[in-house]
């Protein structure tokens, strides 16, 4: 009966695969759909190419860019700033994060300070940050640190406050120590959040990036994006839009790759 059995799961399931597929290529179908109405707009006259260049125009504009290396050397750039603030904010994040949810005195020490922080835009603080660390580096990279830590922040001391005490108890029972019940189950239950923190955090990087790279920068692509606009060259600067839009999808796709193979213990609600 096994033996039975088997195939026919087998052939229940590869109509499910490939239904997911498929899904997955229809997702891209309006973002071409809005490129070639785009191209046949700006090819007819109704859009100016002076204030909205055709995609195609963008992509010649990149290609020469890129092969001339000056695209690459802004991207490095911009991809230090992003991957340093990245580190910061998300240690920080994750260390009173966890700090506050599972230490009665780390509750009452970090979170109300952090509350009302975040009450504050911090895309506000560039001012204050400009006195405090100049407008060099250390501004930039702050500004993405502050972006990261505080959806982070929220998401770890959520996770961990959202996981069922009962099973807690249930691993004390067992005779699980405290590490064993930290990995075998504070750091399961809270993963989901952890990973919304991330992708949320990974955005925030992105968007306080495009910020800090148009004060006084010398390299970046927000750099080569005011440039540009210095003699009104809009193809690189909606280049310059394309390749943020690009690093932020490429590294959201990335965290629900990893996060789909990290939690596929996981069976969440599916599109019908």
């Amino acid at each position: 009966m096994t033996a039975v059995a088997a195939p026919a799961a087998v052939e229940a399931a590869a109509p499910v695969a490939a239904r997911r597929r498929r899904l997955r290529w229809q997702r891209i179908v309006s973002p071409v759909a809005i490129l070639v109405i785009w191209e046949a707009l700006s090819r007819g006259g109704v859009l100016p190419a002076e204030k909205l260049p055709a995609p195609s125009t963008v992509l010649r504009t990149g290609w020469r860019l890129a092969a001339d290396g000056t695209l690459g050397a802004h991207l490095l750039d911009s991809l230090t700033r992003a991957a340093i603030g990245l580190l910061i904010g998300g240690v920080l994040a994750l260390v009173l994060g966890a700090a506050a949810g599972l230490l009665r005195l780390g509750d009452d020490a970090i979170d109300p300070p952090v509350q009302m922080a975040r009450m504050l835009p911090h895309l506000a603080l560039v001012p204050l940050l400009i006195i405090w660390v100049g407008i060099g580096e250390s501004m930039k990279i702050t500004l993405v640190a502050l972006g990261v830590f505080f959806p982070l922040y929220f998401n770890t001391y959520a996770g961990i406050r959202d996981i069922d005490e009962r099973l807690v108890e249930a691993a004390r029972t067992c005779g699980l120590g405290t590490w064993a019940r930290l990995r075998h189950v504070i750091l399961p239950g809270a993963l989901p959040s952890l990973f919304l923190g991330l992708r949320l955090a990974i955005g925030a990087a992105w968007l306080s990036l495009v910020v800090g790279e148009q004060t006084n920068t010398q390299n970046g692509i927000g750099f080569l994006m005011m440039e540009a606009r210095e003699f009104s060259q809009t193809d690189v600067v909606v280049l310059g839009l394309f390749v943020y839009a690009g690093l932020g999808l490429l590294s959201d796709l990335l965290l629900r790759t990893a996060e789909r193979r990290t939690l596929a213990w996981r069976r969440g609600l599916r599109a019908a």
